[in-house]
């Protein structure tokens, strides 16, 4: 850094307004929204996910006495329609660049999503039911609701991934970034995961887009679903094809393993810690690293 000479604070400000109006204007600075309308919300979308979760879990929560659980329940789904249109038209303003004939779709599109609410909260209660077969240190369905991220993330993917499923932009990633920053499990909202689906521990487990994943499948953390390569378009930008993995029903897929590309790993297959998979594997296939060799060294020999 050079010598600082004495400036004022209105000469400190003068000269930035006028560096950044230049940095404004050259094309990598220009992150500049087309539209003039709000954003989505965070705050707003965090609410929202809350009022889904009081509906899928009923009673942990928020305390609700039992001769109030219908009220609040259709005073929970009142929340959601208070927050959700503004939240899918500020989305669908930001993607589209205008906010002048999206209302109507907007409000749609809430009350389909709250038609899918009932599937939503079926989808958990396999995927609670999963956690609890599969990990014997689970005592019982409240704890793994309490405590375990794998259903945290799972209430928050159901939700972006009904939302997705309708078209919603924007939205459906803001949600699914909720729950990566709170359990560290990234699942893009267009992965179709199916019923009885449970992430031990979960850490690092990364799901890309176009990724499908059966009935009754185990993954442990750090389990890559992932690309193996991209296409491009003649203005070089990556093709939005199916390029994530196809995990078929009953697949146990153990930790840190990466399955890349468009590949198929058959029904009922295992595969084991640390593996990297880049072909298809048929069904009930084990698919396990190579044993480690026991050799020994004198004094550095060998070595």
């Amino acid at each position: 850094l050079g010598v600082m000479t004495e400036e004022s604070i209105e000469d400190i400000i003068n000269s930035n307004v006028s560096r950044l109006q230049i940095f404004k204007q050259q094309t990598e600075g220009a992150y500049i929204p087309k539209c003039r309308c709000p954003f989505p919300s965070h705050e707003k979308l965090v609410r929202f996910v809350e009022y889904v979760r009081n509906i899928c879990f009923p009673g942990y929560f928020e305390q609700v006495p039992e001769a109030e659980t219908e009220h609040r329940l259709r005073e929970n789904l009142y929340r959601i329609h208070e927050v959700l249109p503004d939240q899918i038209f500020f989305g669908m303003a930001f993607a589209q660049g205008e906010c002048h004939t999206l209302r109507q779709q907007s409000e749609r599109m809430a009350l389909q999503f709250m038609n899918e609410i009932p599937n939503i909260k079926r989808l958990l209660a396999t995927d609670v039911k999963a956690v609890l077969n599969s990990d014997p240190a689970a005592q019982n369905e409240g704890e793994v609701i309490l405590c375990y991220p794998s259903i945290n993330a799972m209430l928050h993917h159901r939700i972006a991934h009904a939302l997705f499923q309708l078209g919603v932009p924007i939205v459906p990633r803001i949600i699914a970034e909720f729950a990566h920053s709170q359990t560290g499990i990234d699942i893009h909202p267009g992965a179709t995961i199916g019923e009885y689906f449970s992430i031990d521990h979960g850490t690092g487990v990364v799901i890309g887009k176009t990724a499908i994943i059966g009935n009754n499948v185990c993954i442990y953390q750090g389990v890559t679903l992932g690309a193996k390569s991209f296409s491009y378009d003649e203005l070089g930008k990556p093709v939005d094809a199916p390029r994530h993995p196809i995990i078929e029903d009953g697949v146990t897929i153990y930790s840190n393993a990466s399955i890349l590309g468009r590949i198929t790993i058959g029904r009922h297959s295992v595969i084991g810690g640390n593996i990297w998979v880049t072909q298809s594997v048929p069904p009930h296939s084990r698919i396990v690293q190579q044993r480690a060799i026991n050799v020994s060294f004198s004094d550095g020999a060998g070595i």
